[in-house]
């Protein structure tokens, strides 16, 4: 028997960006969701810990039945993803390469921005995958510390003060580049796309790594004959702290009520 389950996993509420996408594009696939929200964010730790994050994460995970990972994290996909995903037996995909072909295909004039946790910025993992695909595009890259910690806290309106002034001090400088495409580097910033949409101009094209790595996986296990066509699909949903705020935004952001369905488990056992 196949197995039967997708595994997600990010810091905290912003892997619901590509759990939201499997579930719109992937409809009778049983998916388990992993946030870390006791540790969130991931984005300004050493890289030693962000790995063993992550490999606490999916250990986690591999006690499902799982077909594959989707590391609905940009911190975990730039810094430690290469360390860990030939120790597992199922595949494990990233939201950095097709964030950044998809990056490249919608640019026109061949300047990208890309906005991220400061880990992200500091590995430089999109410039890299940039430069692969199109070796003539050129990139600015902007560390955002300050936008995973006000997603998580609810400030996701597009009129929230806080949100707006942490956007204009963020990404004034990128605007300067004069970019048409802008990486959200990071799955809790499509939260606040609208926001930042705002203040860029609807002109530049807003890339969503969440949204870009489901396609990933939904192309890897449909080559793979690994895909459920038909059937009821089982939503999981798992935590490491408080099930109470996630339970609130994760169902606005779900489009529909999440209550009962968080449980809280003890990532530290893993």
């Amino acid at each position: 028997m196949n197995p039967n389950a997708i595994g997600v996993f990010d810091s905290g509420l912003g892997g619901l960006t590509a759990m939201k996408e499997l579930c719109r594009i992937m409809p009778h696939e049983n998916i388990v969701y992993f946030g870390d929200t006791s540790r969130v964010p991931y984005g300004t730790r050493s890289a030693d810990t962000i790995i063993r994050y992550a490999r606490q994460d999916l250990n986690f995970l591999s006690g499902f039945d799982i077909k594959a990972a989707l590391v609905a994290c940009g911190t975990i996909s730039a810094v430690a993803l290469d360390s860990i995903k030939d120790d597992y037996p199922f595949p494990i995909i990233g939201v950095i390469d097709s964030a950044a072909a998809a990056a490249v295909s919608a640019s026109q004039n061949g300047r990208i921005g890309i906005i991220g946790t400061p880990a992200t910025v500091k590995s430089g993992a999109y410039e890299r995958s940039i430069s692969a695909a199109d070796p003539d595009c050129r990139t600015i890259s902007i560390a955002c510390p300050l936008f995973v910690p006000l997603v998580e806290n609810g400030h996701i309106s597009p009129d929230d003060p806080l949100t707006k002034g942490a956007i204009e001090l963020y990404l004034s400088k990128l605007l300067d580049f004069e970019p048409d495409t802008i990486i959200l580097g990071c799955t809790h910033y499509p939260i606040i796309a609208k926001a930042i949409s705002n203040f860029v101009g609807v002109d530049i094209r807003l890339i969503d790594p969440g949204k870009e790595a489901a396609l990933a996986i939904c192309r890897l296990l449909s080559l793979n004959g690994l895909t459920n066509d038909s059937g009821p699909a089982k939503r999981s949903f798992y935590v490491s702290d408080s099930t109470e705020n996630f339970e609130t935004y994760g169902g606005i952001f779900m489009g529909r009520s999440i209550n009962g369905e968080v449980h809280k488990i003890d990532i530290e056992k893993y």
